[in-house]
């Protein structure tokens, strides 16, 4: 794939492009990749929301594929796992047999290096589709990853002028939502990471998507943008898109050891009880391995705590828009 090199090198590592810079890929020991992860909750126990745990069921391959329900991950604070969050959970959507898109709309391109590809040695990215009047095909920019049925919709750092540029545009916020619209029969879910701004950028996310995700870092910093996060998605189901749901608001970077993210997770769900995924992504060192790695945690480290939270999470996402999970 371009973009992805796998060749092995000196010390038993591989090279990888991490932006600008070419970085040595670790070679985890087998024995390393061997971390069990804990059983899934078992339905009806308390999770770590303080709720009782419902059952996610193993959703079944899809025999077609479309028409795509697609969801922005935003927040307008910066890491607090958007990108991450998207990766993962598109490639635990895929390994259920779901064909995803992920749309990089970031013009810093860390969806794209975070999958092991350098995001500058496009001609052609998601900035030519937004600004190029219909004269190129999005199937000419979409680029397949190393995970099957996952693909992505590249973006780098041309889209920063994209903002500026879409202010003379008829029809400005609406650009991405007919940029989509050729491939949303082939797809079943469009993942869009969103910069970490309440710009025109994520306004044009915003009004593409059918629901939002908020990846909700378990800090205080991170809670006090909430509100003014879905001050702006009221205003947009207002005025833009009247089909604009809140999917879930998702905790990110937990860890039950610290007093302060145990009182932000419940002050969090007691603010927003229906709207907080069950599912709470734990802190866990593999995150940022798989980073330098250039692939999902599901592959990476299939085993681990990290990837059988995504998958968790996929399966309530599946679950909460088909029918409401069941408590045992």
């Amino acid at each position: 794939m371009a973009g992805f090199s796998d060749a092995p090198s000196a010390g038993g590592a591989s090279r990888v492009p991490f932006g600008e810079v070419t970085i040595e890929k670790p070679r985890i020991p087998e024995e390393g990749r061997l971390e069990l992860a804990p059983a899934d909750d078992k339905v009806g126990q308390m999770g770590p929301t303080g709720r009782p745990m419902p059952l996610f069921p193993v959703p079944e391959p899809l025999a077609s594929h479309g028409p795509a329900w697609v969801l922005a991950m935003c927040n307008q604070k910066g890491g607090v796992g958007k990108t991450t969050s998207t990766i993962n959970l598109g490639a635990a959507l895929a390994e259920y047999g779901r064909r995803v898109l992920l749309v990089d709309f970031d013009p810093q391109g860390a969806l794209s290096v975070g999958l092991g590809i350098n995001p500058n040695q496009f001609e052609l990215t998601v900035h030519d589709l937004l600004l190029g009047a219909g004269d190129t095909d999005i199937n000419d920019v979409i680029i397949e990853t190393q995970v099957e049925n996952l693909d992505l919709l590249p973006s780098n750092i041309d889209l920063s002028a994209g903002e500026v540029l879409l202010v003379s545009e008829v029809g400005r916020e609406h650009s991405l939502t007919r940029t989509l619209r050729p491939v949303l029969d082939e797809y079943d879910v469009i993942l869009v990471d969103c910069q970490p701004s309440l710009g025109l950028l994520t306004v044009n996310a915003l009004t593409a998507a059918d629901a939002v995700i908020i990846p909700l870092e378990c800090e205080y910093f991170a809670l006090r943008g909430v509100a003014l996060l879905l001050q702006t998605i009221d205003k947009i189901r207002d005025r833009l898109n009247s089909r604009l749901d809140l999917a879930g608001i998702l905790a990110t970077m937990y860890d039950a050891r610290t007093l302060h993210a145990r009182e932000v997770l419940a002050r969090v769900v007691e603010r927003f009880p229906d709207e907080v995924f069950h599912t709470v992504i734990n802190r866990t060192v593999r995150f940022p391995e798989t980073t330098v790695a250039g692939e999902p945690i599901t592959t990476y480290a299939p085993t681990s705590v990290g990837a059988a939270g995504y998958r968790r999470l996929a399966r309530e996402l599946i679950s909460r828009r088909v029918t409401p999970p069941v408590v045992g």
